[in-house]
């Protein structure tokens, strides 16, 4: 059977051929970001009660690009599920809470520590003044020290639900360890950026679910939008900006 592109996002084409799936980095894409994603991803996939899409080697191709090889999860991803029937729209909301809170059930003792990659990105932040960069690291500071397992980038185009209902999380490439509320927040803004609907309910589905006050966890979200803004896509700039002022997330 010949490979088949099924996604392709910036330096990174995703192939599946058979059981399997190859995600192919353009050549000259960074060695240790390669290493990284797969060491991650061999960690989390050794966790009790994930279904995660486990990795099956590491290679190169005949062009010299970096591949990661990974099983293969049949399915449609929770995205494709919410466009396809957004009369059940809350239902998959809820699913995916469910999901998120399972994960931070969990421990990996291993991963970076969220504070130390937050911090090391709004250090190296340059479109902030020195005050604002202060602030945010104090508020950063101050938060309580947890060690939960998040992934980083949870997202309904993350989530595979096969036909049997199980649902497989994948892409663990920016998982840390920390507090539950940072990976919440991250969440809201990604959602926010695309739909602000939608990232409303998840919002008030996850405070609900779990008797969360709304503004523990508005107090991540200066924080995280600093981070964001290190991914430098310009048309994120100015909503990721407006999130920045401390007293605004008191």
């Amino acid at each position: 059977m010949a490979k088949e592109l099924i996604s392709k996002n910036g330096p990174k084409s995703i192939y599946v051929d058979g059981d399997r799936v190859y995600k192919v980095f353009e050549k000259g894409f960074p060695k240790d970001e390669v290493l990284h994603e797969a060491f991650v991803t061999a960690r989390v996939e050794q966790i009790d009660g994930l279904n995660v899409s486990k990795i099956l080697g590491i290679s190169t191709d005949e062009e010299g690009c970096f591949v990661i090889e990974k099983e293969y999860i049949p399915g449609k991803t929770l995205l494709e599920l919410m466009r396809a029937h957004p009369e059940r729209e809350d239902e998959y909301i809820e699913k995916m809470v469910e999901l998120q809170l399972l994960v931070f059930s969990k421990k990996a003792p291993l991963l970076q520590k969220m504070k130390d990659k937050i911090t090391y990105q709004i250090n190296g932040l340059n479109t902030i003044d020195a005050s604002t960069r202060y602030e945010l690291l104090t508020r950063l500071e101050s938060m309580p020290k947890h060690f939960k397992l998040c992934h980083g980038d949870f997202r309904p185009s993350n989530i595979i639900v096969r036909d049997d209902g199980s649902m497989y999380l994948i892409d663990w490439v920016h998982a840390t360890q920390g507090n539950a509320s940072g990976d919440v927040a991250r969440t809201y803004i990604t959602l926010y950026l695309e739909d602000e609907t939608l990232a409303k309910k998840y919002y008030n589905c996850f405070c609900a679910k779990t008797h969360t006050d709304s503004s523990y966890v508005n107090k991540w979200l200066p924080v995280i939008a600093a981070a964001n803004l290190t991914k430098e896509r310009p048309e994120e700039t100015a909503l990721l900006e407006s999130w920045l002022n401390i007293a605004d997330h008191m």
